[in-house]
């Protein structure tokens, strides 16, 4: 019996990285999930101001959040809006690998 003593504490030592890349990975995909949310509502207010008249990337940037700025290309071509649009991301390059995009389109009065 006295061998078997702290084995749970091994085994929990053992096992916690393998806890926090679950939980890292679990994060990564609620964001990526987050990111697709905003690129599909920029897109539809750009869709929305090009319809109206207004240009369609200001709308579109202007309806995502400030961080988004450097991660965002929107596009217009004839009556599409597209933005793709990369997830916040704790590490580098999984936030760049994970570019989301989504589009929207409009006839112009």
């Amino acid at each position: 019996m006295d061998r078997e003593r702290g084995q749970a504490s091994v085994e929990l030592v053992a096992a916690l990285p393998a806890l926090l890349l679950a939980g890292l990975l679990a994060l990564q995909l609620l964001a990526a999930g987050y990111a697709l949310t905003l690129a599909d509502g920029a897109a539809e207010a750009g869709a929305l101001a090009l319809a109206s008249g207004r240009p369609a990337a200001k709308a579109a940037r202007s309806a995502l959040p400030d961080w988004a700025e450097d991660e965002v290309r929107v596009t217009v071509s004839g009556g599409e809006v597209r933005v793709r649009l990369s997830p916040p991301s704790l590490l580098a390059g999984v936030g760049e690998r994970l570019v989301v995009s989504s589009s929207a389109a409009a006839r112009p009065r």
